[in-house]
């Protein structure tokens, strides 16, 4: 079955009614145009979705992988509970850091808000080579409740799948299934600094950050002197 015809963007916007008190010709013109645009990326992102939903089988997970919860040790098959596919985020919080990296901390404060939704649908984990009473003492200190705490034990983990490059921690985003009972690789974010563009910070696409979502609505945007601190 052929998808259906899309509307034209620029017709779409042309469409829309809204309009703001004292607005002048000008900026409708210019807002017109810039809706036409998002509707073009609302639409890219879908597209990119629908590719990244059409990967091929990934490789499958083999590892000897150990991890320390709240309930005691699990093996990685552990980690997807009831669930088929699993989301696990590397925090760089290794036992060498006084202090977690705040950039990783400020995601997590978000996503904390977001857990219990996520988990209706799929199994969300937080892993890092840090003792797992060491995480949740900051998650409590930061008041989140919901996210759920692994500590990669032996760090054969982090070192597979790109949390610990050397002995340089990374951040790092992995998707998992196991949709016939063999757990298997899905999809990472691979975009860094290998693959930013000039001027910008190494970001993802979409970017997993409310934080930047919102400063991307505001006139001053993304500041390039700024970014999230532990404390203000």
């Amino acid at each position: 079955m052929s998808a259906q015809p899309l509307t034209p963007a620029t017709e779409l916007a042309r469409r829309s009614t809204a309009r703001m008190p004292n607005e002048s010709a000008a900026y409708r013109s210019a807002r017109t145009a810039l809706l036409a645009e998002e509707i073009e990326l609302r639409r890219q992102i879908e597209r990119v979705a629908e590719l990244r939903r059409a990967l091929p089988p990934g490789g499958e997970v083999t590892g000897d992988y150990q991890f320390i919860g709240a309930d005691g040790p699990v093996d990685f098959n552990g980690l997807f509970g009831d669930k088929s596919t699993l989301v696990t985020y590397s925090w760089m919080y290794g036992p060498h850091r006084e202090r977690p990296c705040p950039m990783c901390s400020s995601l997590l404060a978000a996503w904390d808000g977001e857990a219990r939704d996520i988990e209706q649908n799929v199994a969300l984990v937080v892993i890092s080579r840090s003792p797992v009473e060491r995480m949740q003492a900051f998650a409590r200190e930061r008041g989140w409740r919901h996210l759920r705490f692994f500590t990669d034990a032996n760090g054969h983990f982090s070192r597979d799948y790109h949390a610990l490059v050397g002995d340089d921690e990374m951040p790092a985003l992995n998707v998992f299934t196991r949709r016939d009972g063999t757990p298997r690789h899905f999809w990472a974010g691979e975009m860094g600094f290998d693959s930013s563009d000039p001027g910008q910070d190494p970001r993802g696409a979409p970017d997993l950050m409310p934080l930047w979502t919102v400063l991307d609505c505001t006139p001053e945007g993304r500041r390039a002197d700024w970014y999230p601190k532990l404390d203000y």
